[in-house]
């Protein structure tokens, strides 16, 4: 049994290698950037156990995606579920719709292919938004996952297309204080045998491919956030659209960069008819910088739009005594992510750096003051919403 399972330290020798791709970070020498890069993979491990271990395709479970750890970039306005699917068998999730402004399902493919190697994901194959949901009187509602639509069914039913392995589920709030978090299930509806115990290579084989989660996650994203830099600079916006589940939304991407007695106005006209809208702060890293205790993020519903139509936000060390302060919780450098979802236009916002003393002379001449008391009430409102969603 010993050849079969070596000692633990050897089955996680891949996160050594997750520690070298600082090399691919903006600030590789500096000893703080070091150490943010090893608090990174402690968050993409903490979740990696989910990932691996949890659920398989014949015994389905909701396990919790990137929200708890903040790692790659969750929309704070998002609770992200994922679940392990398969195109042999059929589903059923069922429970109650809820109040949330949104919720999305989409089936997609693991980048690995492998049935339960769900930590990062590939192609988006098909997508059904509540938009689009049947949903009784009642708030109950059920939907049907299957590779093809049962014969005369005519209810809420996603498609499961050869290959997708995984269901990523979204719940979108607007309002955190007010809406309420959906309730529901999935099940399998073909027969399967009881859930079985691990065997030693099993188990072997999710601890190391659980242990190499952090170094894929940070070659991914870091080339991403490098793209960015490479492409247009920094404190530019680089308007992306994907395909798939995305089809509907318009990602406006940008590396940030100020001095400590600096500030970023952010600036943009807004779609006529906009569903849904935000942007959120991200640090040098792409993990979403703390949303719970920070005011990193803004969306339609909390944003205060000036009196020209105009939104304007204002990241800054410290806080501008402004509407709509993004609060970057100690970085100068990061990247700021927009989101158009089912928009009529997809406007590209401006990014305006200016001296922290001057910053009234770059805003409209009624924008409010914002008080300290005002500040702290908003902060204690935000963290009270935030704990009450489900994030783990």
């Amino acid at each position: 049994m010993a050849e079969d399972l070596p000692p633990l330290l050897d089955l996680l020798g891949d996160l050594d290698k997750a520690a070298g791709e600082i090399a691919q970070t903006w600030r590789p020498d500096d000893p703080a950037y070091r150490a943010d890069v090893y608090r990174q993979i402690m968050m993409q491990l903490s979740y990696g156990y989910f990932a691996f271990f949890h659920a398989d395709a014949a015994h389905p479970d909701w396990a919790p995606l990137w929200n708890p750890v903040f790692t790659l970039q969750p929309n704070p306005d998002d609770i992200y579920l994922y679940c392990p699917i398969s195109s042999d068998y059929r589903y059923r999730i069922s429970g109650k719709r809820g109040s949330v402004f949104m919720v999305t399902f989409t089936t997609q493919l693991s980048l690995s292919g492998m049935p339960w190697e769900n930590d990062l994901v590939g192609a988006y194959y098909n997508d059904i938004d509540s938009g689009d949901l049947q949903v009784e009187p009642d708030g109950n509602f059920e939907l049907l996952l299957s590779s093809e639509r049962p014969e005369g069914h005519t209810g809420n039913w996603l498609k499961i297309a050869p290959g997708a392995r995984v269901l990523m589920t979204r719940y979108r709030s607007y309002d955190w204080e007010n809406e309420v978090d959906p309730q529901m299930s999935i099940e399998c509806l073909d027969p399967a045998p009881p859930k079985p115990r691990l065997s030693i290579p099993d188990i072997r084989e999710r601890i190391s491919h659980m242990a190499a989660m952090p170094r894929r996650c940070q070659q991914m994203f870091y080339a991403m956030q490098n793209g960015i830099r490479d492409r247009v600079g920094v404190n530019i916006f680089e308007p992306v659209k994907l395909g798939g589940s995305f089809t509907r939304q318009v990602y406006l991407p940008a590396v940030f960069e100020f001095a400590p007695n600096e500030a970023l106005i952010v600036e943009t006209e807004l779609p006529q008819v906009r569903r849904y809208w935000n942007f959120q702060l991200n640090d040098p890293y792409f993990n979403a910088i703390e949303y719970v205790y920070r005011l990193s993020s803004t969306n339609g519903h909390f944003a205060q739009v000036s009196s020209d139509g105009r939104f304007r936000a204002v990241i800054s060390l410290t806080d501008p005594c402004v509407p709509n302060w993004l609060d970057p919780a100690g970085f100068t450098e990061g990247t700021i992510y927009g989101r158009w979802y089912d928009c009529d236009s997809c406007p590209t916002p401006t990014l305006k750096r200016v001296k922290l003393a001057e910053l009234r002379e770059h805003l409209p001449a009624d924008t409010p003051t914002v008080t300290p008391q005002q500040r702290a009430e908003e902060l204690r409102r935000r963290v009270r919403a935030c704990q009450r969603r489900r994030r783990w």
